[in-house]
């Protein structure tokens, strides 16, 4: 009962995303197309409501929800590892049409193929768990 919150947070996101046609195979071929801004604009704005977020946090210290204290810190950059993840995540991302974030909107949507691209992303994260320490971090 007390994940129940989660879920229809996560409903009602799903809902967003389809609403919003975030999810539209059609408009993320025409965002790497370079066709219309559509996608950029959406993307542009969720990276100012996260900037603005985090801007709030730090400034007046807010807490979660049960009270504890959110610790923002930076990761260490690595270019070639930032390089090669890029690269993967958009091949992903273009090749089935939607980044990993929507597929379980999509999937709700009733698009049944998308399965085989939340199969191929739990093996990609379990693929990445056992390489870990061999890669350069």
């Amino acid at each position: 009962m007390k994940l129940l919150k989660y879920f229809l947070i996560g409903i009602y996101f799903g809902v967003v995303l389809i609403k919003g046609e975030v999810i539209s195979w059609f408009r993320i071929q025409e965002m790497f197309h370079f066709r219309s801004f559509y996608m950029y604009g959406v993307l542009g704005s969720a990276v100012v409501v996260g900037v603005i977020s985090v801007a709030l946090i730090r400034t007046f210290r807010i807490r979660a929800a049960g009270g504890a204290e959110i610790k923002l810190t930076g990761k260490p950059f690595n270019r070639v590892g930032n390089l090669a993840g890029g690269i993967i995540f958009g091949l992903g991302w273009a090749l089935t049409g939607a980044c990993p974030g929507p597929l379980y909107a999509l999937l709700g949507a009733g698009y049944w193929a998308v399965l085989l691209a939340i199969a191929g992303a739990l093996a990609g994260t379990v693929a990445y768990g056992y390489l870990k320490p061999h890669l350069p971090h």
